[in-house]
Formats: C-alpha cells, structure tokens, sequence
C-alpha cells in the first residue's frame, strides 16, 4: 500500500492517551515523537498537544479528547495526529462517530502507525484495523473476567475491598486492624439503635472517611451493614466462600444490626424508636474494664414502666466482661455536670479558643496559598514577557505553543488558588468565645442542649464499678481529661423491681461550682468542706483501648 501525498501544509494537533493497562506514562511521549515525525513527513506544523493520562479509551469522558472537539468546532486547526485510530476511540463505533465529528468539524485525522490510502481501499483497510482493535478489547474483556473468576475460586483479591480490610502478601485479603475497629464500632452503634445521622456526623468530625475517602451521610451504611464479607464469607458474583475472609463481625452482631436497621426501615415516618435517639453517649462510653463500647438496652418493671441503661457490649453478648449496667440518666446526668464545671470556665474557654485559631492558621499554612500565588506571579510574568516578544515580532510555532502552555497554567494555578480561598476558615475570637459561654446556660435536663454538649465537648468516657469515671474531652492538652468518683445508689436495680431513685453525689465537684474553678491539683484544698471528695487530673487517655 502506498504512502498519502504531502498535504498543502497547516497547522495540526497531536492527541494521545494512555490506558494505564500494561503502559506507562512514558507512552504518551513516545506517542507524540511518532506524531511529530509523521507530521514533518506531511508537511504539517504541530501547535499544540492533547493527552489523557491512565484514562481509558473506552470513554469519550476524557478531559483532554473533550477540549480537543471544542476547539475542532472553533476551527482553531486543520488537522489531528494520532499514534492509532484506537486512541481516538478503542472500540470501532466510537472510533468512526468521533472520526466523523471532526470531519464535520472540517478536520482530517491522520495516524502515525496505520498510514491508510486516502481511498477506497485505504479507508476499507482502516475500518478493518478498527475491527481488529474492537475484537482485542472485547477478547481482553474475556480473559480478564475468566481470570477474576479464577482468582475469587482460590480466595484471592478482586477489586476493591470494603472498609476494615486490606490485601495480604499472599493476594488474599485480610483485616486492616485500624479501619476493622471502625466497622466493628458502626455495626455497635448501629445494633444500639443510634440514628445513622448522628453516626456519619460523629466520623466526619473525627476525621473518619469510607472506604472510597468519602465523608459519611445517613445512606453510606446501607452496603456496610448488609456486608457478609465481615462475616467471613468470600463473595465474588456468583461464587460464596463461607471462611473464605478473616472475619471481623460476630454473627450475633451482624443479625442485631440487621434487626436494628429493618425497625429504621420500617419505620414509615422517619422517627427512631422511643428513647434509642436518647442514648446521647453511644459511641463516646467504654467499659473500664475491657475497653468495649457500653451500648443502649432497656428493661420493664413490674408497673409496665420502662427504664433506660447503658451496658458493656461484650458482656451482654459474649458474657465475659462482670461490668455491671448503669442507668442512662445517672451517667449523662453526671458526665455533663462534669463538662460545665471543667470545660466553661473563661481560662479553658480561652485555652480552646487559642487553639482552634492555631489549628486553623495551620491548615491556612498546609493550603499552600501564597506558594501558589507566587507561581502564578511567575507565570503572568512570563506570559507578559511572551507577549512583548510577540508584539516585538517574535513569532514562531514554538511561541505560540509556549504562550498556550502558560495560559493552561494560569487557569489552573488560578482554580486552585480559589479552592483553597474557599477552603479557608476564618475565625473571629470574640464571635467562638461568646459562642463557648452560652453553654454556661443551657439546662441539662434537655436533651437538644445535652446532645449538642456531648458532641462538643466530649471524646470519651471510661465507667468503671469501682466509683472511678473518666472523662476525656475533646480539646487537646494536658488537661484534657478527668477522673471523678460516682457514688450511686442502687445503681442499676433488676428490672422486675419496683420504681428506682438513683442519685449521683459529685461533692467536691459541686463544691468547686460553688466556689469558682476546680483545683489544678488533686486533693480537695485546705478549708474546702467538701474533703470527702477529689478532682483529679490525670495523663492523657486514649479514645478507647480494645
């Protein structure tokens, strides 16, 4: 077949694209060597170059191939240069449709690699060569699935995996221990009857993200709470392997968060089960004793009235922990008494204040916005530079394409500049502190301001038999935590008893209240009547310890 004549000269661009299966970035350099070279043999002058990187040609979603048919439409060149025609589109009907556009568009298409007759054989023997490409992804399409099939029958990875897993050595998943503590903490939260809602809000804060780096919403639980695979079993289309992944939810577990999201479900009026959305301190209150998550339950008297606990998840279904239930309002009550004597006076207000202001100077710091407003200094610059070239006469192929360049760069630097802008938080010190102190009087008895108490000032809670309850709260420092005694009576009387009052006696915190801020120090000062008591503070805790 014989070579196409030189054309009458023009001006041309180069497109090209790299799959990322079995390439590498170097292709796209090599692609438009090839292109340059084929060009110079046309008789054509190359002004500008179009690439998509790692982006499959199965798509016509490609940012660059996009821009390239706008400017085709503005008639900004003659003439486009491919490697193959299986850049422009991998299978034959796409090929011919975008092939067909730039015609329209008053723009011939050339390749490098298939250099076709412009004629009826040329043109037949093109439409073959795209058959071929058609049949190669479609034939690729086939063994790539008959492998996956291959790899789930041995139990290997395919894909992604959900969240609380990761690949092994061995191909074959395998817990991603940090990120399983998180599943194993959804699926309690879940089982406790909390609503989704408060769940996603409470990751997002402590900068938890799914599996795909997602933020949380009430529908990201849906998949992850109907998930086998933390069961153990291996799921790949059809194929079930029961064992076939290291387990990371209890069976019992699994069914109570399945009994807990169908009540949700079920629920025709959106509203949560009477006092599940009460339990304000699911996910914050840990077990003294081993670290478990202490979880929602109640009971019924012998009057039909009901009663609220929090009790230690492992011993209620394991049975291997003797921590026993406490009563919902005896915890909460004392917890948030704790948190507006500790964190409400003006010396923590202002110690919080100073550091959030800190920690968003940094993160102002981290956006890089005045590194990226001095590049784009630079570049305007050198567009400035360009353009007095120009205007001196200077103009050449290689001024137009570095002029091009430079605009993409402005555009580019300019868009992230203003992301970052609008990423950045400012803080006026007055507006946070007054905002801090209207905590000062809300009434604990309501459960909006509670909830909203819990949730801003509150990490975590260790409840422990043995009149020890701490409490670490969610501002960093050295005091960032506490440790009380709570002295109950009758803690958490047997649910077929009659009618309960329980109290809670914090004396020497109630003492403080009276007299202004809590001691920096452990034992009640000299002269306090209130020595029957302490108010200690102690290292720093972790969240939680399993």
């Amino acid at each position: 077949m014989g070579k196409k004549q030189k054309t009458n000269g023009g001006d041309a661009v180069i497109y090209a694209r790299y799959s990322s299966h079995n390439q590498r970035d170097v292709s796209i350099e090599q692609q438009v060597e090839a292109c340059r070279k084929h060009a110079a043999e046309l008789g054509l002058t190359v002004t500008a170059t179009y690439e998509d990187r790692a982006i499959s040609g199965k798509t016509d979603k490609r940012p660059s191939f996009q821009r390239m048919m706008r400017d085709a439409e503005q008639h900004k060149f003659a003439y486009v240069l491919a490697w193959k025609s299986n850049r422009i589109g991998r299978n034959m009907m796409q090929a011919l449709v975008n092939e067909s556009r730039l015609v329209d568009c008053g723009v011939k298409v050339f390749y490098a690699e298939e250099d076709f007759d412009d004629n009826a054989a040329g043109r037949f023997a093109l439409r073959s060569m795209m058959n071929v490409n058609q049949f190669y992804i479609e034939n690729m399409a086939e063994d790539v699935k008959r492998g996956l099939y291959d790899n789930a029958k041995k139990g290997l990875v395919n894909g992604s995996l959900p969240l609380g897993y990761k690949r092994g050595a061995d191909g074959k998943p395998e817990i991603d221990e940090p990120k399983a503590a998180i599943v194993r903490e959804i699926y309690t939260r879940v089982a406790a009857g909390e609503l989704f809602a408060s769940i996603a809000a409470d990751l997002n804060a402590r900068g938890i993200r799914t599996a795909r780096g997602r933020e949380w919403n009430k529908g990201s639980f849906h998949v992850l709470c109907h998930n086998d695979r933390y069961r153990g079993i291996y799921m790949y289309g059809d194929i079930r392997i029961p064992g076939g992944m290291p387990r990371i939810i209890s069976d019992e577990l699994f069914y109570d968060a399945q009994e807990a999201y169908g009540m949700k479900k079920d629920n025709r009026y959106g509203r949560a089960r009477h006092g599940a959305e009460n339990y304000l301190l699911t996910g914050k209150l840990y077990c003294g004793h081993c670290g478990s998550y202490m979880v929602g339950i109640s009971g019924t008297s012998k009057t039909g009235e009901m009663h609220y606990y929090y009790a230690c998840q492992k011993h209620r279904l394991e049975h291997t922990c003797e921590k026993k239930a406490i009563r919902r309002d005896v915890i909460e009550n004392a917890v948030a008494r704790a948190i507006m004597m500790y964190c409400l006076d003006d010396e923590t207000i202002d110690f919080i204040v100073d550091s959030t202001i800190a920690y968003f100077k940094q993160k102002d710091h981290e956006l890089h916005i005045e590194a990226m407003e001095n590049e784009l200094a630079a570049v305007q610059q050198a567009i400035s530079n360009l353009m007095k070239a120009i205007e001196a006469g200077i103009i050449t192929p290689t001024t137009r394409t570095r002029l091009l360049d430079l605009e993409e760069q402005q555009a580019k630097l300019s868009a992230k500049i203003n992301t970052a802008k609008a990423e950045r938080v400012e803080i006026d010190r007055d507006d946070l502190i007054a905002g801090l102190q209207l905590f000062r009087t809300g009434d604990i008895k309501n459960k909006k301001f509670l909830a909203k108490l819990f949730n801003t000032f509150l990490l975590a809670v260790y409840l422990y038999d043995d009149n020890r309850l701490k409490i670490v709260f969610s501002f960093t420092g050295n005091h960032n935590n506490i440790e009380i005694p709570l002295e109950l009576d009758n803690d958490c009387p047997d649910s077929e008893s009659g009618p309960y009052e329980t109290e809670v006696r914090m004396s020497h915190l109630e003492c403080r209240k009276n007299l202004g801020s809590p001691p920096s120090s452990g034992e009640a000062e000299k002269g306090d009547d209130c020595s029957d008591g302490r108010f200690v503070r102690t290292a720093p805790l972790p969240p939680h310890k399993k």
